[in-house]
């Protein structure tokens, strides 16, 4: 009998424990992922550096700060980098706990559309609202399968979608979404 406790033990912590492990190298790791070459891509809060290296690199004309305007250190030294390379810094408000109303998400997709690419888009963990924003980029600006756009809201970018956490706003956000254009499934 304490054996098949111990095996049963096993069987819950193990795939726990590897879960806490890769979201924590997800954040260690910036959570930094191309989504469409040459046209966006998707970030955890880059640190000044992080930031630099991404421009650089993959040619950011503009990022799209999902947490809105603040007073806090990382905000100053964002648009301070966004300055000093000449990148258009835009701000988007919103929380990873209340859902968008569908006013919101359509002003959401305008931002994304005018703005020149390739864009950078981050919220602070880069798994929940910046998931979102990837969704709709890819199903409404380009042309990616409803299916294919979802897995931009998953684990693998460090988003739960469970019905009683917080961060499941995001998922009723692309539903709602999905119902207001008419791409249900």
């Amino acid at each position: 009998m304490r054996r098949i406790l111990t095996w049963a033990t096993l069987a819950l912590v193990t795939p726990i424990a590897v879960l806490g492990i890769y979201l924590g190298f997800l954040q260690a790791s910036g959570n930094f992922h191309e989504v469409v070459p040459g046209q966006l891509y998707r970030s955890a809060q880059p640190t000044p550096g992080q930031l630099e290296h991404y421009i650089q690199r993959y040619g950011i004309k503009t990022v799209i700060n999902l947490r809105g305007p603040s007073e806090q250190k990382w905000y100053r030294d964002e648009v301070a980098t966004t300055s000093r390379l000449a990148i258009q810094h835009l701000d988007f408000r919103m929380t990873a706990s209340h859902q968008l109303s569908d006013g919101e998400s359509e002003e959401l997709i305008a931002l994304m559309k005018d703005a020149p690419k390739p864009l950078l888009i981050h919220c602070k963990a880069g798994a929940d609202r910046t998931g979102l924003a990837s969704v709709i980029y890819l199903q409404q600006l380009a042309g990616v399968d409803e299916e294919t756009a979802e897995w931009q809201l998953s684990p693998l970018y460090g988003h739960v979608a469970l019905p009683f956490l917080r961060a499941y706003a995001m998922d009723r956000s692309w539903l709602s979404l999905e119902h207001l254009l008419g791409i249900e499934t």
